[in-house]
């Protein structure tokens, strides 16, 4: 035994301290074991003393201290062994019990102090003023339920403060004295094992049993007890098979009771006016007041010589090793939360109806689990998520921290064949698929999908969450504007082009002197760097500080990025399809004098900034690949970057919320993130990094986390294998390549699939010849995976139209190509039910061993890995390189970045760059027309043949048919 608990019992007889001054502490108090012996001798001089008193005082069958010191060492030991135990598995670990306190009596704050030190705890207190009001006291509640150091919460406040209002504004979790309405409640229902009970009332339960009182049967009176304390007590003594009785002081029967009692247990201190004669000699009496919790000790009514008597410090005491007790079980809980645990998940249920109903039709007549209750099935704390609305939340990266030695789930990948300009349902299949694995396997999994574009969602393809019953719900949320992710994208990229414009406009009109000094400007007469400045200046190789002691040439140095306007690569963004911004003039007011030049809007989620979301894993991260973006090179050739234009930290306060993954949940309850929405033709095409980490964790080794990446397996595949995976350094498990016979038909020479315009016959009646020419590309995407060591298991997404015949082909055609599995799906019927088959296919497939590996060397030449890539993957004879991509490619490496994987931008619609070649396109020259740098995100990106960055929209787009109801404020005409 330490020597802090016979400090403490010497304490409890101990004077109580002089009033002092009233403090108010936001500091740890922890008891120091060192110091000198002085204070140790006065406190051991004192207990000799006042434990002569106690025990002459006493009638033979009373408690001695010698009795109550081994209950209290007993608890406190076996709290001690128990957060020891913890303390094994995770060495840091240190609970935190924060004390409120209102008034200038200190004594309780030492023994808690010293009982905490003894057992290993760390104690927090915060000391106000006795005249402290109730909104002071909640105030101060409320910051420590929002402190996730601290595991428990005390009140030692005055009884008049014991309000409901005051007590439930404790988090229950928190609630070491179990005083809310939650612990209180679990108490009564039966659950104490579930809840905290009140330490007061535990250690009046204790000191009977423990002198041997039988109290089955037993004639309990409780007098003057109040609120949670008379509940608790009441709740104990039942279950123990006493008959309780209450009673306040002055209840007229008090007498009458008094002498029925076989026990008494007085709540609160006696009136002077009730005699000492009404209790019956020979009776127990516990003196628990709620002077305890006030923190005065031996405050309590006069002693009362009776055989049975457990005075008020007894109580007191027990009570204060009691609450310890619970605060290592409060940071127990608190470390089983902070571990990975099977999910409790309650999936909605489906209930199909034939024919589909639209999508929008669906989504509106599911409705979602609240967000907040989804976050704790799988897993997430309450301080780990941000909520927008009712079903949507952002998640926080601290999560990852939390769960850093918790071993990853399966890693698998949605791609597909080439598709149809309809899209053949990646996104219903990924869902389908989680639906299938969770809701009805039982099996924890996540799905990751990328956030979409309101540019197709009002052009022609339309919204992304999936379809018929697999879908993102709400899906009106997930397709308009999510929680502001692309909208922070684009502010932060069009900050960044006006930064460009405006810096070559001052630097075109200023002198250097000039230019210096409103750079660095005199603030209340002093000039001053800012830490972004300074890092330009280290760059520069210029190691000063004062801005005043600077050369005229350092001044020049540092403050001319001598962009030359010709190499600009950053364009403004808008998340809007429009064909008019691929081409503009800027710069024509009179105000620009004379500085225009030709530029471009690009769609949003074609800006770098959407790559470096998707590619970071963590906010210094992001801060890091933001400061690198190139966007232009100056006048000597070398690049210009955001860094230099100091404009990194604006950016990175501009994407603080972006970087964090979106909750979201299908239509049968299972999680999906949504997060980044990088194109898969224009950009590299896959949901970020973090989410996927994120999900990897909460799925736990056993479950399984599917992404999806953008069209065919040639293009957002290839690109999350080379680029995705380089990042993450995450291994895939299993690749799902989807299918439709519609879209195989295409490639077996079937007519021109045209949006908006009906289906030819070929596509609606069995043709199986054409399923069979089609298949070639099908094999094509299976052997492409297999460059990359993953096992393949065919998706084929069902439609009404689709003849036994034709799935059946299919089905074989794949498995002879080489794929591990092929399965017929039918989840946008019937939900995950339709997907059950797929899912044990993935599952098996799965249990064996990735043989992962990249298809090029980065190290490689730029352009040995673009021809790579355009003959392993596209099937091209060679490439051709326009004069322009080649000068950008030798640029490139001169600055230093030809070491970076490379990101293709190509058309979806066909293996070659022509997109009318379907099926699998053979002995074509691939032409480069044009390549850029993505230094930030960290790729090359060459642009193949006539790839535009802006789409247009076409004559009849999606927006003919969306509306909004007046009157219910519901969205109509999304799909």
């Amino acid at each position: 035994m330490g020597t802090r608990l016979p400090l403490v019992l010497r304490q409890l007889r101990r004077p109580p301290h002089p009033p002092g001054p009233p403090l108010r502490l936001r500091v740890p108090c922890r008891a120091s074991s060192g110091g000198g012996s002085g204070g140790r001798e006065d406190l051991l001089g004192q207990r000799r003393l006042l434990d002569g008193q106690a025990r002459s005082s006493r009638s033979p069958g009373g408690r001695t201290p010698a009795a109550r010191d081994s209950i209290v060492r007993e608890v406190i030991q076996n709290s001690k062994e128990v957060l020891s135990l913890l303390q094994e598995k995770n060495p840091a670990f240190k609970p935190v019990l924060a004390i409120i306190q209102a008034g200038d009596d200190n004594l309780m704050q030492e023994i808690n102090q010293n009982l905490a030190e003894e057992t290993g705890l760390n104690i927090t207190h915060i000391c106000l003023p006795p005249d402290s009001s109730e909104a002071e006291i909640i105030d101060e509640i409320l910051k420590i339920n929002e402190d996730t150091r601290v595991h428990g919460l005390a009140l030692q406040i005055s009884e008049n403060l014991f309000s409901n209002k005051v007590l439930n504004a404790l988090k229950p979790e928190k609630d070491v004295d179990g005083v809310t309405d939650i612990n209180l409640g679990k108490l009564v229902r039966g659950d104490a094992h579930e809840c905290f009970v009140s330490p007061v009332a535990k250690a009046v339960i204790e000191l009977l049993e423990k002198s041997g009182v039988n109290l089955d049967g037993k004639k309990i009176l409780v007098v003057g007890a109040h609120g949670s304390l008379e509940a608790a007590l009441q709740c104990l003594f039942q279950r123990k098979g006493s008959m309780t009785m209450s009673s306040q002081w002055k209840t007229p029967q008090l007498q009458r009771k008094l002498h029925e009692a076989d026990i008494v247990v007085l709540g609160s201190r006696k009136p002077e006016e009730i005699p000492l004669t009404w209790i019956q000699p020979g009776i127990t009496v516990l003196n628990c007041s709620h002077d305890f919790l006030s923190g005065k000790v031996g405050c309590g009514s006069p002693r009362i010589h009776f055989g049975g008597l457990i005075e008020e410090d007894d109580v007191s005491l027990l009570a204060a090793a009691l609450r310890i007790q619970n605060m290592v079980s409060s940071g127990r809980r608190w470390l089983r939360e902070q571990q990975h645990r099977r999910w409790r998940l309650h999936c909605l249920k489906l209930q199909p109806l034939s024919p589909v109903p639209s999508d929008i039709e669906i989504s509106r007549g599911q409705t979602p689990k609240a967000v907040d209750v989804l976050a704790k099935e799988i897993g997430l704390l309450a301080d780990e998520i941000e909520i927008y609305g009712k079903s949507k939340a952002k998640v926080r990266l601290s999560v990852l921290e939390r769960l850093k030695n918790q071993a990853d789930g399966k890693y698998v990948l949605v791609a597909g064949i080439t598709p149809t300009p309809l899209g053949e349902g990646k996104s219903t299949v990924t869902i389908g698929l989680v639906q299938a694995l969770t809701a009805h396997l039982n099996v924890n999994s996540f799905a990751c999908l990328r956030q979409p574009s309101q540019g197709p969602t009002f052009g022609v393809k339309g919204g992304a969450a999936g379809g018929g019953y697999a879908q993102v719900i709400p899906m009106e949320e997930f397709n308009l504007h999510l929680t502001g992710d692309i909208h922070a994208i684009t502010a932060a990229n069009n900050l960044l082009a006006a930064a460009i414009d405006t810096r070559i406009l001052h630097e075109n009109t200023q002198t250097d002197k000039a230019l210096y000094n409103r750079l660095v400007p005199l603030v209340n007469g002093v000039r001053e760097f800012s830490e972004i400045q300074l890092a330009r200046l280290k760059k520069l190789g210029i190691n000063k500080t004062d801005p005043s002691t600077l050369t005229e040439e350092e001044v020049s140095k540092f403050a001319r990025l001598d962009i030359n306007p010709s190499t600009i690569t950053w364009q403004r963004v808008l998340d809007t399809n429009d064909r008019f911004l691929r081409k503009i003039t800027i710069g024509q007011g009179n105000t620009e004098k004379g500085y225009s030049r030709q530029a471009q809007f690009d769609i949003a989620v074609a800006s770098e900034i959407m790559a470096v979301l998707a590619l970071t894993d963590s906010l210094a991260d992001m801060k890091a690949r933001l400061g690198r973006m190139v966007v232009a090179s100056d006048k000597s050739g070398q690049p210009v970057t955001a860094d230099d234009l100091g404009v990194t930290g604006a950016l990175t306060v501009l994407m603080k919320d972006a970087i964090k993954p979106n909750l979201m949940q299908t239509l049968e309850g299972t999680p999906v993130f949504v997060h980044a929405g990088p194109f898969a033709n224009i950009a590299h095409g896959n949901s970020s990094v973090l989410a996927d980490k994120i999900a990897l964790k909460l799925v736990g080794e056993e479950g399984f986390v599917v992404t999806e990446a953008g069209f065919g397996a040639d293009i957002g595949m290839e690109k999350f294998f080379n680029i995705k995976c380089r990042a993450s350094s995450l291994v895939p498990n299993v690749v799902v390549l989807v299918a439709t016979v519609r879209a195989l038909k295409m490639h077996g020479g079937g007519p021109s699939v045209t949006a908006g315009v009906p289906l030819k016959k070929e596509y609606t009646e069995e043709n199986i010849q054409l399923v069979a020419d089609g298949c070639c590309n099908l094999q094509k995407q299976i052997q492409i995976a297999q460059l990359f060591g993953v096992p393949v298991v065919v998706a084929l997404n069902v439609f009404k139209t689709d003849t036994r015949a034709e799935i059946d082909l299919v089905c074989e055609l794949a498995k002879r190509a080489g794929a591990f599995d092929a399965v017929p799906c039918y989840h946008w019927s019937v939900g995950g039910k339709g997907s059950v088959d797929l899912a044990r296919a993935v599952r098996e497939a799965a249990s064996k061993r990735s043989r992962f590996q990249f298809l090029y060397d980065v190290q490689l030449p730029v352009v040995d890995k673009i021809r790579t890539i355009a003959q392993a993957v596209y099937g091209a004879k060679d490439i051709e390189l326009s004069p322009e991509a080649q000068a950008k490619i030798d640029r490139y490496t001169q600055q230093g970045f030809g070491n970076l994987p490379i990101c293709m931008a190509k058309t979806h619609l066909s293996l070659s760059h022509e997109p009318d070649k379907k099926g699998v396109p053979r002995d074509f020259i691939l032409p480069i027309s044009d390549v850029r740098a993505s230094i930030g995100a960290g790729f090359i990106y060459p642009l193949v043949g006539t790839m535009s960055t802006m789409p247009g929209l076409p004559t009849r787009p999606c927006f003919y048919d969306i509306d909004l109801d007046t009157e219910t404020e519901q969205v109509k005409g999304l799909f």
